[in-house]
């Protein structure tokens, strides 16, 4: 029998039909991105995962320079089809953007030499945890997201708009929103070949 937590593992997607007309509040949304700010594990517990959620203008804001960086670079002839799908995390409610703060993580590697070149990787797998734990409870309040990576193109226009400290490193973007139309039916590679048990 499936879990309230299985079950939300299971309808978590990545949803791109996403509108502004979400039925959660923003105390909610703010509620539930602290609880897996707090409580998602990093490494020597550095707690280097940082969180910038974007509502109303700020997430027009963002979505529009995303845009035109990608203007500078995407031939006009071309371009339609990325507007496109620009627009479309527009039209989402909310964005969340995850930084890690590479001041701690150099810290560690000062700090215990003898892991120095693990440091890095470690930190990348945390920021990962939370960025998954944020997207089961967006779920959970019944919104959908997906998972974007617009760095660095975009990394200096977003630290100089929202004054965001220099030793924050840009990793990821998501889109959250209402989900106007479900995505497709996902495919599944045999549990057989990704799982190996030894008794």
């Amino acid at each position: 029998m499936e879990t309230d937590m299985l079950k939300i593992i299971k309808q978590r997607r990545s949803e791109y039909n996403l509108d502004k007309k979400i039925k959660s509040t923003v105390s909610e949304i703010k509620e539930v991105v602290s609880y897996a700010i707090k409580h998602t594990p990093s490494a020597f517990n550095v707690q280097s995962s940082r969180v910038i959620l974007l509502l109303n203008k700020h997430h027009d804001k963002f979505w529009s320079i995303v845009k035109e960086e990608l203007r500078k670079r995407v031939p006009p002839e071309k371009f339609a089809p990325t507007e496109e799908k620009i627009n479309s995390f527009a039209n989402a409610f909310g964005t969340i953007l995850f930084f890690e703060d590479d001041k701690l993580t150099e810290g560690l590697q000062t700090q215990y030499p003898r892991y120095k070149d693990n440091f890095p990787k470690w930190a990348e797998q945390g920021n990962g945890m939370l960025q998954y734990c944020i997207w089961d409870l967006l779920t959970a309040l019944g919104l959908g997201a997906s998972l974007q990576h617009y760095s660095p193109i975009i990394d200096n226009e977003v630290k100089k708009e929202w004054t965001v400290p220099e030793n924050f490193r840009l990793i990821a973007q998501m889109p959250f929103g209402n989900v106007y139309k479900k995505a497709d039916k996902k495919e599944f590679a045999p549990i057989k070949e990704r799982l190996f048990i030894y008794k």
